[in-house]
């Protein structure tokens, strides 16, 4: 999250389309744990290690803009601009998605057991928390020393980081047989 709001420090609107993205990401994962939990398996669970393709793609995808901005003659870091004012809530969305993929297997049989007035529950302290995880990654982010850390090498960690996070769900959970 504080990679998210670091690579859009600025940019008008950022703040709102990382939480808008945190929560579309989080209320597709419960909308699938719930509907799981109830009897409509949606996901395969052979299919939530493949999840990983998700944030694996962003990254690369990050990695080639930074490569080409560093091509491009952007090698200073305070001259590359934030990739159109940050990401978007459709990339957030699905990193949080891919990311929170096997919690799916935990919520489903929480929710199975809870009955519906106990998931409604779950539901809303999750969404609760949702803000709380999206406030510390902006707390986070504008700490002086973590901002600036972001700020100089933000463009190199944030592929990074979604690089690693795809490759470990698909490691993780046996995709392509790994």
């Amino acid at each position: 999250m504080a990679l998210f709001f670091a690579q859009a420090a600025g940019q008008p609107g950022s703040i709102r389309r990382i939480v808008l993205g945190q929560y579309l990401g989080f209320a597709a994962i419960l909308a699938v744990a719930v509907a799981a939990a109830f009897g409509a398996t949606f996901l395969p669970e052979s299919a939530i290690p493949y999840l990983g393709l998700l944030p694996l793609a962003l990254g690369l995808k990050a990695a080639w803009q930074a490569w080409k901005d560093h091509r491009d003659g952007g090698e200073d870091d305070e001259a590359a601009p934030a990739v159109a004012g940050g990401p978007g809530p459709l990339e957030v969305a699905a990193v949080t998605f891919a990311n929170g993929g096997d919690n799916i297997g935990v919520y489903v049989p929480v929710f199975a057991t809870a009955g519906i007035g106990g998931t409604t529950v779950y539901a809303v302290v999750f969404l609760v928390l949702v803000a709380v995880w999206c406030f510390a990654g902006r707390f986070f982010a504008t700490r002086p020393v973590i901002a600036e850390t972001l700020a100089r090498w933000g463009h190199i960690l944030l592929p990074l980081v979604l690089v690693a996070i795809g490759l470990l769900i698909l490691v993780e959970g046996g995709a392509f047989g790994l």
